[in-house]
């Protein structure tokens, strides 16, 4: 289906201002447009409870929020921002995602302001990001009753650090997780394929600006094949928790995306692909912008709902990745 007329009014009216595209500014300039989203998203609702905490990372300090529902929590959610590494934050951007989240999944949710590049380059924002998923384990008493299942989630590139931590958690016997939300991720440094190179899917995002992005988190290009940047380059996917992966159709990390579903598809990871039909990258952060927003979110949360239920019986009813069997939402 062609792109959603809402989102192609947009994309109109960003056409008409005087500012520079993401890929011809400095991080600094770039960062300037949040504000104007967030003010256009508006505030999230109500929740339960925030709490904001400072860690500890490798050689500084980053932020957490955590935002507990109304009532019993029923599981621990930790959420990764997307943002190209370089962009995004937990009070602008995505506030109001967590506590959507949190309230339509009676979940607490643990929003983290992983350090941004080109300040902080790879890897940092995969350390902090470990070392938060390691603190929310630690403090999972405090979060959710004994056994809540612990799920990671994140968009575009905290769809990426999302899938890092199992790899991580994996590899190091770290927390158990029992869950991924992969929603648009960056799975791979491949920027030529079709598409990234298909030019309906130069929106928003397109592929200068995801090599702009590139550039200011790891430069060196040969050390993006490592699967701490590219885990669909991981030597192994076996092991890894179920996994829901939502991509949209107008999006140059839309094949990546697919592909890593069918990596860990053949990995025997029970895994659901889900695609967001005429919806562009970006938009799940965009609520009160674009309708794909409410509809994606919808989606994720039931996709969780339907996790924490079954979790005592199996996720297996509803994974495939087969073709005939993805999810899709106008």
């Amino acid at each position: 289906m062609p792109l959603e007329p809402v989102s192609h009014a947009f994309l109109a009216q960003l056409a008409e201002t005087d500012g520079p595209a993401i890929h011809e500014s400095t991080p600094a300039i770039a960062r300037l447009s949040g504000p104007i989203l967030a003010g256009l998203s508006g505030p999230g609702p109500a929740v339960g409870a925030v709490r904001n905490l400072r860690l500890d990372g490798e050689g500084g300090r980053f932020r957490v929020r955590v935002l507990a529902p109304e009532g019993t929590s029923r599981a621990i959610i930790v959420y990764y921002h997307g943002g190209g590494w370089v962009l995004g934050d937990i009070d602008l951007q995505y506030d109001h995602v967590g506590r959507r989240l949190a309230n339509a999944t009676q979940s607490t949710v643990v929003l983290v302001n992983y350090r941004k590049a080109p300040e902080h380059p790879f890897p940092t924002a995969i350390q902090d990001s470990y070392t938060a998923l390691e603190w929310v384990a630690e403090h999972a008493a405090e979060l959710a009753p004994e056994g809540a299942p612990l799920i990671v989630a994140g968009d575009s590139a905290g769809g990426n650090i999302a899938a890092v931590m199992t790899l991580w958690a994996r590899d190091k016997a770290g927390p158990g997780i029992d869950h991924q939300i992969l929603i648009y991720p960056v799975t791979d440094c491949d920027t030529n394929t079709a598409s990234y190179l298909a030019p309906e899917n130069q929106l928003l995002l397109g592929r200068d600006t995801m090599l702009w992005f590139w550039g200011h988190y790891l430069a060196d290009e040969a050390a993006r094949t490592h699967p701490d940047a590219s885990p669909l380059r991981a030597a192994s996917h076996t092991g890894l928790p179920p996994a829901l992966v939502y991509v949209a159709q107008y999006d140059p990390l839309h094949d990546e995306g697919v592909a890593y579903a069918k990596a860990l598809e053949d990995a025997g990871v029970p895994v659901t692909l889900a695609e967001a039909e005429g919806q562009m990258h970006a938009y799940f952060q965009m609520a009160n912008i674009l309708p794909g927003q409410e509809a994606g979110l919808n989606l994720v949360a039931d996709h969780i709902n339907r996790c924490v239920a079954a979790r005592d019986t199996s996720y297996t009813s509803y994974t495939s990745c087969d073709k005939g069997s993805v999810s899709s939402h106008a």
